[in-house]
């Protein structure tokens, strides 16, 4: 316990900051899929550590809404139910009418230029987790150009979560996806470009409504 008046040692967390980075990895990757249990005694010898920082490496995880704990089953990946489907959407959409309103008011061409890199490096995703990574670098990048630091905070707080919808995604359809992914963005970079604003809003938009009807039609449920 620390002394009245005076602030306690901060602890290292770099050993727990790491095993959840590698976790997340696994599951962004597909190692682990929506549903796939995290034993914490599996994980600490794939890892090579004690089980306190898996512990804590799944906590954070959980905060993040990747992963969920119950006292019965242990640690899993999140399986997205259709309210939680509709909850990202609907706030995935919110957040990016802004940042789109903000890029095309505020984005230099520089920072164009770093959104429409992110959509040639597309042209290099060998599969469609690959091709999901080069989707989030995108949006990353919308964010940033933003200028908007608490809306950029905000994409941070939702974007593991948005990276998991789109895992989803994949997992139940990837036909076209690889295909299809790149021009869909250059059309957006395209609209931003020409600082068009009711445009991008619009392309922007269908772009969210092709993800979702793929979760809506393959589970063959409205959220």
């Amino acid at each position: 316990m620390s002394e009245p008046g005076r602030v306690a040692p901060a602890r290292r967390r770099g050993l727990a900051d790491e095993v959840a980075d590698r976790i997340r990895e696994a599951i962004f990757s597909g190692v682990y899929a929506p549903g796939a249990q995290l034993r914490e005694v599996e994980l600490s010898q794939a890892l090579d550590v004690s089980r306190g920082p898996v512990r804590e490496a799944l906590l954070r995880l959980e905060r993040e809404g990747l992963v969920r704990s119950a006292w019965h089953r242990g640690a899993t990946v999140i399986t997205l139910a259709p309210q939680d489907i509709a909850e990202l959407d609907s706030l995935r959409g919110a957040l990016e009418h802004l940042a789109v309103q903000r890029v095309v008011a505020h984005a230099s061409d520089e920072d164009l230029a770093e959104i429409g890199k992110t959509v040639e490096l597309m042209k290099r995703a060998e599969d469609a987790h690959a091709m999901v990574r080069c989707d989030i670098a995108f949006h990353d990048a919308v964010y940033a150009a933003a200028h908007h630091q608490r809306l950029d905070e905000a994409w941070r707080a939702l974007r593991s979560q948005i990276h998991l919808f789109l895992l989803t995604r994949i997992g139940l359809s990837s036909d076209g996806y690889l295909a299809h992914i790149p021009d869909e963005h250059r059309r957006l970079v395209a609209a931003l470009q020409a600082r068009d604003t009711a445009a991008a809003l619009e392309l922007f938009a269908e772009h969210r409504r092709h993800a979702l009807d793929v979760l809506i039609t393959e589970e063959g449920q409205r959220p």
